[in-house]
């Protein structure tokens, strides 16, 4: 029976054996766009770093805040294995030399040598045994490493010393603790030595204090007003500030991206509430949420009853004595200039616009550059009027009515609000052309003509907006083409493959039958139209293969003729992936692949090509003829459906073809001696391998 005094002992000298490691990397304010990206950076080198030298963990967990990057490993071995490895060596009779430079590698003696067997005789080998190393060790020199080498996108020298990091580092916290106790790393980088000690919130708790492990590190901070984790600090804001917002009837405007930097402002939030001062109400509410959002990082409110933003949320890094009234009367002060700033741009804008329709604007582009080998402003300008015009009738737009708005939705690049704020073009052109008194056709396909952006985007609907939303892309993609600035790699300067994917939902969403190698044409008919079609193709796959459309049924539809019409290649490769799901497509399948095989072996054998010629009047079996009235029932009508695009139907005339064809191979042989016959069944299969490539290229389907 084994001494439970023993077992005891074993399990307490495993705990112990097991330590827990913290890093802290203190600095000044760290950029928050930065912060998450170094706390993982800083988690994987040192795991990485970790495991290559041979120690394991159990758990790990990266954190920021703005002045420190926080590491947690769990379950760390005292020391890493000692690691034993056979290196097999030159051939006994191998030259003296040989052998000397295996030695070297070893770092042994000729005597430390074992003599084995080998297939071609005797040869030597070495044993090789790395002792383990001491976790402290191997993490010194690791995050020292670490530390020297970290990949910020852009870091400064600070002071005397050689080390490189984004804002000026002022500690380092390195501790391995366990259930006995905690110990210092060894660790000294340009001065800087590790120790046990952090400081807490800069102003509300500057004082240094020590720590013991992870636990009482982020329990401390948060008594020093500090909250670790950023999203425990983003849940904090957006549960305060829709709290605030509800109780004065309103609500909090959505934007997570600014939750996100805000986040990493701030390691004590503070949430505030302001007013928006009268005189700025009437401005567009874009215009209020942008310059809050860049100017100030505000949080928008928007009035329950009105659906005006009349107020705002900021958050601040600190609590006050007099609860953060000091804070918002400085940032409403600063707010009042920015939105007086924005009051003038908007009101100088109007008049220009009302003035003329904006044709001011509009030839003012003349003299800015889009690029230097595809002309102005002006010059694309004139291109989208026209291809607007062409691609009309395929949206059901008004010609006259698209190429008008074409010539305007640039205008409002030379507007002083879209100056100063980049990311309202199109969306200020809206505004400005209702109020120069353009049709609202016009005004949304200005607001609209750049969507979708991205994959979350709307697409317009409207049909004038849909006509110059697919010029403004397709005369970028094609322009762009015609000087060979084609997308490389992971490099797409210009945005091309969000381009071609703007087309190509805004061609699926919209059921548009539009042939693109037409389109190009009418954009550039210089321009390399099949490659860029290849282009497309490409794209289309992946979008499609995101809805979980097999790769080779899309490019069994592709290979179809008319593939410029994607809304044609998708309707196909949907109803070919539903075809194939089924029992009838799946055999219909082999059936085809066996015709195709043996039509192909024969044509390859009799040097001949048996494309016509079938007769059913040199058929001997029931199972010939079946399938030769099939197939003369079947032809036409996938014909027709083709034709007609109604795939649904030229799938199910297809399956029809299944019976016949499975009955056709289980009763007739091909092969057969009587020449006159063979070459019947040879072009009936022929025929049949035809009708079915008539709907999808088959061949290509894999299986």
């Amino acid at each position: 029976m084994v001494n439970p005094c023993f077992l005891d002992a074993l399990y307490h000298q495993k705990v112990y054996d097991m330590s827990d490691l913290l890093i802290e990397l203190f600095s000044e304010e760290i950029p928050a766009r930065l912060q998450l990206k170094a706390a993982e950076d800083l988690k994987k080198l040192m795991i990485n770093g970790l495991v290559d030298a041979g120690l394991t963990y159990s758990g790990a967990a990266a954190f920021s805040t703005p002045r420190r990057l926080v590491l947690t490993v769990r379950g760390l071995p005292d020391e890493s294995p000692t690691v034993r490895e056979e290196r097999k060596g030159p051939r006994v009779d191998a030259p003296e030399k040989a052998l000397k430079g295996f030695l070297r590698s070893t770092g042994l003696d000729r005597a430390a040598l074992e003599v084995r067997d080998g297939k071609k005789g005797p040869f030597y080998l070495a044993i090789v045994q790395t002792p383990g190393r001491s976790t402290t060790t191997i993490i010194g020199e690791l995050l020292e490493k670490i530390v020297r080498t970290f990949p910020w996108p852009k870091s400064m020298r600070w002071g005397a010393g050689s080390l490189r990091w984004v804002r000026p580092l002022h500690a380092i916290i390195c501790l391995l603790s366990n259930e006995v106790g905690a110990q210092v790393v060894p660790l000294e980088i340009d001065g800087l030595k590790a120790s046990d000690q952090t400081s807490g919130h800069r102003f509300m708790a500057p004082k240094p204090f020590s720590v013991t492990g992870f636990e009482d590190y982020e329990a401390k901070l948060k008594r020093n007003y500090v909250i670790l984790d950023p999203a425990e600090r983003s849940k904090m804001i957006l549960q305060e500030a829709e709290n605030q917002a509800f109780a004065c009837g309103h609500e909090l405007v959505s934007d997570p991206s600014l939750l996100a930097e805000v986040s990493g402002l701030v390691e004590w939030p503070v949430v505030l509430m302001g007013s928006i001062e009268p005189v700025f109400l009437n401005l567009p509410p874009e215009v209020l949420r942008t310059s809050m959002k860049e100017h100030q990082k505000f949080f928008s409110l928007r009035h329950l009853k009105t659906g005006r933003i009349e107020r705002f949320i900021t958050v601040a890094n600190r609590e006050t004595a007099d609860q953060g009234e000091t804070i918002l009367r400085g940032n409403q002060k600063v707010l009042s200039a920015r939105l007086s700033d924005a009051k003038f741009f908007w009101e100088n804008d109007l008049r220009v616009a009302k003035a003329d329709g904006m044709a001011t604007w509009v030839a003012t582009l003349a003299d800015v550059t889009f690029h230097n080998k595809l002309g102005s402003e002006a010059d694309r300008i004139a291109r989208l009027a026209s291809l607007s015009q062409d691609l009309a009738p395929f949206t059901n737009a008004d010609p006259a009515l698209a190429k008008e708005a074409a010539l305007v939705v640039k205008a409002d690049l030379a507007s002083e609000m879209v100056y100063e704020f980049p990311d309202l073009q199109g969306l200020m052109g809206s505004y400005y052309c209702k109020a120069s008194g353009l049709a609202d056709e016009i005004a949304q396909a200005c607001e609209l003509h750049y969507a979708p952006m991205g994959p979350s985007d709307a697409v317009p609907d409207a049909p004038v907006s849909i006509a110059v939303a697919l010029a403004d892309k397709i005369d970028k993609l094609t322009a762009f083409w015609t000087i060979d600035e084609k997308p490389t790699g992971s490099k797409d300067p210009f945005a091309l493959r969000r381009a071609a994917l703007g087309v190509i939902r805004l061609v699926l969403e919209n059921e548009l039958a539009l042939p693109l190698l037409t389109a190009f044409s009418k954009a550039y008919p210089n321009t390399d139209k099949e490659n860029l079609l290849g282009f497309f193709h490409d794209r289309l796959k992946v979008f499609l293969r995101d809805q979980d459309i097999r790769h080779d049924i899309i490019d069994a539809a592709i290979a179809m003729e008319g593939s410029d019409d994607l809304m044609m290649v998708s309707r196909l490769a949907r109803a070919l992936a539903a075809f194939l799901e089924t029992v009838d497509g799946e055999n219909l399948l082999q059936g085809f692949k066996r015709a195709n095989n043996i039509v192909m072996q024969a044509e390859q054998n009799d040097g001949v090509e048996y494309s016509y010629g079938a007769d059913i009047k040199f058929a001997e079996t029931d199972e010939e003829r079946a399938l030769f009235k099939a197939l003369e029932t079947n032809e036409p009508v996938i014909k027709k459906a083709i034709q007609a695009q109604d795939f649904t139907l030229a799938m199910k005339s297809l399956a029809s073809l299944r019976a016949p064809v499975d009955g056709f191979f289980e009763g007739v042989q091909v092969n057969t001696d009587k020449q006159v016959i063979r070459r019947n069944r040879l072009n009936l299969l022929s025929k049949m391998r035809s009708v079915c490539l008539a709907v999808a290229d088959l061949s290509r389907i894999e299986g």
